[in-house]
């Protein structure tokens, strides 16, 4: 067990497996390990290099589209009481349309550097495989990427895209046919072509290195959302509010707000009839892909399948910094159903004019129910620094992707609940 001292920054100081607590570290074949030591050397090398920072900066603005606005939604946050200032961080207007090219930017990077020929990628809502597919052709480098093939009908736009962009996108057939299942499928493939190939894990999970590195490529939306709040408000605001899956919107934005006296919530997906993918609410401890955390297993330890109206947020698992911030209570998780996030979508492209992801759509809707719970709002409001008058409470919200590809499912729903949104209200 890996003592408090021995860690930095969630990478243990002796460059063995990192730790979030007892969360985290490596749970792979040895074949895998070598693997693992040269991307952690190469990451840690890269992000002191004046020169990586640069060209990573450089794509996040000219290629990108970074920084992302900060944008108030005021009729929103009137129909959630007008108890609060509802700010909404747009990383919907990323190139590819999600925060998922953030990683992808500084990933692809590390694959040049080490000299990979091939990235490798898991999808379940497809924003993260055409995240890859794009800075592929970027670098001139093979694509191959896996997903479920219950996510592929789901989330056909997607599968075209990255087709355009010359990726090879592989039906995965076994178990649910969704996230977990494509994330096993690119493990293997990893495993079998680990010389030439680099595995871009889109969130925050997996074994060390990734749960830290991807949270410090995603920590740009954090960091500039802090910097936006104090332009636009004067200070920092009440509470930060970002759906979570696997986690790397979340632990993007909440790492430049967990030293504030900033509230913090997670939202997980509270599902519906099918079942839910609340691992952190609902899960035990346990091993997945590569890491120890939260997840939905039965008492033998078996993985229990995952549900979410969500593509992306249908995993059984977390990364483990969130269970570790779970355990140590920094962050609130909570979960939204189906329904609930089902409304909240249809009341932000109604009143602001935005189409959000559906998985966004769970952090939305959970604004909305806490805003209009008054002794929730009293509490908040109780927690405050000390010097700060009696005004509105101020939120930022992760709109973590845009909700075009998220049509089919919306619309199914739509039909099968005689309203969905309608009889959520």
């Amino acid at each position: 067990m890996t003592r408090p001292s021995d860690l930095k920054d969630g990478v243990l100081v002796d460059g063995g497996p990192g730790r979030f607590g007892p969360y985290g570290g490596q749970y792979v074949p040895e074949t895998l390990m070598p693997c693992l030591r040269e991307l952690e050397s190469v990451w840690l090398a890269a992000r002191g290099d004046p020169a990586f920072l640069a060209e990573l900066a450089e794509l996040q603005a000219d290629y990108s589209g970074r920084p992302t606005p900060l944008y108030r939604a005021r009729r929103f946050e009137a129909a959630c009481g007008g108890q609060a200032r509802v700010w909404l961080k747009r990383e919907d207007l990323n190139h590819t349309g999600a925060h998922k090219i953030n990683n992808c930017l500084g990933q692809v990077l590390l694959a040049r550097r080490m000299g990979k020929r091939r990235l490798i990628a898991e999808t379940g809502a497809g924003q993260h495989g055409v995240a890859t597919a794009t800075v592929a052709a970027l670098a001139g480098l093979e694509c191959t990427v896996y997903m479920g093939e219950v996510d592929m009908r789901r989330q056909e736009p997607n599968v075209q895209r990255m087709r355009l962009l010359g990726a090879e996108v592989v039906p995965v057939l076994t178990g649910a046919r969704t996230l977990k299942d494509a994330t096993s499928e690119a493990i293997r493939d990893w495993v079998t072509n680990v010389a030439h190939s680099h595995y871009i894990i889109g969130s925050t999970v997996g074994p060390h290195p990734y749960p830290t590195m991807v949270r410090d490529f995603q920590s740009v939306i954090g960091i500039e959302a802090r910097r936006q709040i104090l332009e636009k408000e004067g200070r920092l605001p009440d509470a930060a509010i970002a759906c979570v899956g696997g986690g790397s919107n979340a632990a993007g934005l909440f790492a430049a707000f967990l030293d504030d006296p900033v509230a913090l919530f997670g939202v997980e997906a509270g599902g519906g009839a099918h079942g839910h993918s609340a691992a952190l609410g609902l899960g035990t401890p346990g091993v997945l892909h590569g890491s120890y955390s939260y997840l939905l297993q039965d008492p033998d330890g078996q993985v229990v399948p995952a549900h979410s109206i969500a593509a992306g947020l249908d995993y059984p698992g977390v990364g483990p910094e969130h269970s570790h911030l779970k355990d140590t209570g920094r962050v609130t998780y909570d979960s939204v159903d189906d329904a609930e996030a089902q409304a909240a979508f249809g009341d932000l492209c109604r009143l602001e004019g935005i189409i959000p992801a559906l998985e966004s759509s769970h952090a939305l809707a959970f604004c909305r129910r806490f805003l209009r719970d008054e002794a929730a709002c009293a509490r908040l409001r109780a927690s405050r620094t000390v010097g700060l008058d009696g005004g509105p409470l101020v939120i930022v919200i992760n709109l973590s992707g845009r909700g075009d590809k998220d049509m089919h499912d919306r619309n199914e729903m739509h039909d099968q609940d005689g309203g969905g949104h309608e009889q959520a209200r």
